[in-house]
């Protein structure tokens, strides 16, 4: 068992850190969503679960799906779990 946790604590600090998204990234995810949905609460709940669950990469993405932009074929089923985790968060009776 102890193997194994040390296994993952190496493999860990093997993966490549990700790039957080940006400020700017959350102001522009923020300003979309309210264009779209009109509910300070469930943007500013969007907007901060986005930066703790997505990298820059993926929030430029999510933000150009958000304006109707197609999520790429390779990214669609973490998409939609991050869509999924981003609603329990911000509508836990979703």
């Amino acid at each position: 068992m102890r193997f194994v946790a040390v296994l993952a604590a190496v493999g860990l600090l093997t993966v490549p850190a990700l790039a957080a998204p940006t400020s700017a990234q959350k102001d522009e995810f923020y300003a979309v969503c309210m264009g779209i949905a009109q509910d300070q609460a469930l943007c500013s709940c969007k907007a901060d679960a986005a930066m703790t669950l997505i990298d820059e990469r993926f929030m430029a993405m999510v933000i150009s799906a958000m304006k109707g932009g197609s999520v790429p074929q390779g990214d669609y089923r973490a998409y939609n779990a991050y869509v999924a985790k981003s609603n329990q968060i911000c509508k836990p009776n979703y």
